[in-house]
């Protein structure tokens, strides 16, 4: 029960919050808010550091626990967090409707820093999967309680700034997180001189050991020192309504119906694998038409099925998806392409990595300063255009591709994809009235983490089948030799010329795997012009909302809001 005003404890007038009560639009921009503000910014940040940093690390993870014959079980480092992110995401929407924010957010970030620090200590495959689930539960409730954060802190145009001020720390840290992530591998390498010191079997070698355990294990001091500082800054943040309870079923169907589908899609073509695709099949398709019956009885479920029906909304969430998709081959085929093509190390990835994250920064805060001058469909087609051509270029590249053009491409990627954020944004919240803007713009976000999940299964799938066939030349002395100069041919494995050669050839091999997977991506923006061209209003006045006296002012602010849907 909300407190009479009477019954409230008193807080000073920096920090009162619009939880109490509407807030004018004129209402002074305080210092207490301002620094609220921040350490909602600064999770934003950490989520987007967390999701570039893993893309540097993993090489590292794989060949600690394996090899890459190991790909479909190390996808789910990624594809176990982005479940998560997918799944809590809506849930947390919902929930900063009817809890306490503050606390919401200090949970999430708790469990994200939880999360953090059993990754970095995991021994297997397996307790690093689900220790990135539990991050990912944290870190997809952490953008959601971010923004309605901002949302309740600030009103009118100082709001718009502030939604755009956590879209901007988002992609800040994605930018951050190539660089950040290399100087950690370059830094905390410290198993010789743990081995020096006699401590190789010990627990703590096993626990410090290698470097890329502190890509995991310094994003919790992070999340500890902002969720802090919010419970010192904001102790009596009431909830702002009563509300029915979440729809704790839907979001487990859902989770259900999603995770076997990626599994599915993950194993196919693995005989002797653990899973059997054609009944993960079937597991997803009968969890989908639960979720479909969940959402047509449930008083408010966990996505609300009627949004789809607006043209806008939906054509908004498909671009999202699509994009995502290609979004994720960039990321993970850029940083495989530079370990196992190029050999190279956490410089040439910070090179890369960084510059398709920066690129991208620019693009999603370029994009809003024109947004109004060309409408969400120009600015959109040309964001596709140049997504599709960064691809097009990475599908050329050779081992002999200088960094320098395998950086060029990405950071053409990342501008493309960068331009489009905002306008689908803003045609998804426009679409839906301001009333809406927060489911509009989550959705906007679980399309685009969904269309990376998928395009993880199938990088992982078709990578898989491709390594498994070509590992055949570790053990077969005739296939061995098929790939050989007949001048090291019928010499052992051992050899260090063989092995060279086998390098260069594997290099090769990768490339020719890794350029399909880029060319495909390229295909997938292509098929994203369509739904980009549907976003156009024309004259339907689709998702006006009637009630909003404000006129174009308030869309102006719709366009700052929509910079949360990153």
């Amino acid at each position: 029960m909300v407190p009479t005003r009477s019954e409230r404890p008193h807080i000073p007038a920096a920090l009162q919050l619009t939880a109490f009560g509407p807030m004018p639009d004129d209402y002074a921009v305080s210092l207490g808010r301002l620094l609220l503000l921040a350490a909602l910014g600064a999770g934003a940040c950490l989520v987007g550091v967390e999701l570039m940093i893993t893309a540097v690390a993993l090489p590292g993870i794989v060949a600690h626990f394996g090899d890459w014959t190991l790909i479909r079980h190390a996808s789910w480092v990624v594809n176990g967090y982005l479940l998560a992110y997918i799944a809590t995401m809506p849930l947390a929407g919902r929930a900063a409707d009817r809890y306490g924010l503050p606390l919401l957010f200090q949970l999430a970030l708790l469990v994200f820093a939880a999360g953090s620090l059993l990754a970095g200590a995991a021994q297997t495959l397996d307790q690093l999967i689900a220790a990135r689930v539990l991050q990912g539960m944290g870190g997809g409730a952490i953008v959601p309680l971010a923004t309605a954060g901002a949302s309740h802190l600030f009103a009118g145009a100082p709001r718009a700034r502030a939604l755009g001020a956590v879209a901007a720390l988002t992609f800040l840290g994605m930018a951050i997180g190539p660089f950040a992530g290399a100087a950690v591998l370059e830094t905390f390498e410290i198993a010789p001189v743990l081995d020096d010191a006699g401590l190789r079997r010990t627990l703590a070698f096993d626990l410090l050991a290698p470097a890329w355990r502190w890509v995991f294990y310094l994003g919790a001091p992070v999340a500890i020192l902002a969720m802090a500082y919010l419970w010192a800054a904001a102790p009596a943040w009431p909830r702002s309504r009563a509300g029915a309870g979440l729809d704790l079923l839907g979001a487990a169907l859902f989770t259900v119906a999603l995770a076997a589908a990626l599994l599915a899609l993950t194993w196919v073509g693995e005989e002797a694998g653990p899973l059997d695709p054609a009944i993960l099949a079937l597991i997803a398709i009968a969890a989908t038409i639960l979720v479909v019956l969940r959402l047509r009885t449930a008083r408010e479920p966990f996505l609300e099925p009627r949004l789809f029906t607006d043209r806008i909304f939906a054509s908004a969430m498909l671009v999202s998806l699509l994009t995502g998709y290609a979004l994720a081959t960039a990321i993970v085929g850029g940083a495989v392409f530079v370990d196992r093509v190029r050999y190279g190390g956490p410089e040439e990835q910070r090179i890369a990595l960084g510059a398709l994250a920066g690129a991208m920064a620019l693009g999603a805060l370029g994009s809003g300063f024109v947004l109004r001058r060309t409408g969400v469909v120009l600015i959109s087609l040309f964001g596709l255009g140049l997504g599709t051509a960064g691809l097009g270029l990475l599908a050329f590249s050779r081992p002999s591709t200088a960094l320098i053009v395998l950086a060029a491409g990405l950071a053409l990627f990342g501008l493309g994809f960068g331009v489009t954020v905002t306008p689908r944004s803003t045609a998804a919240v426009e679409a839906l009235g301001r009333g809406a803007y927060g489911v509009a713009s989550a959705g906007v976000t679980v399309a685009r983490m969904l269309g990376m999940a998928v395009g993880l299964a199938v990088l992982t799938a078709i990578g898989s089948n491709r390594i498994k066939a070509l590992s055949v030349v570790e053990v077969d002395q005739a296939a061995r030799d098929a790939v050989l100069p007949p001048g090291l041919r019928g010499r052992p494995l051992e050899d260090g010329l063989v092995v060279e050669a086998l390098e260069r050839w594997a290099a090769g091999e990768a490339a020719g795997i890794l350029t399909g997977l880029f060319a495909i991506a390229a295909a997938v923006m292509v098929l994203a012009i369509v739904p980009a061209l549907m976003m156009g209003r024309g004259n339907t006045g689709d998702g006006e909302d009637a009630a909003d006296t404000a006129g174009r002012g308030a869309a102006r602010d719709d366009e700052g809001e929509a910079a949360l849907a990153l």
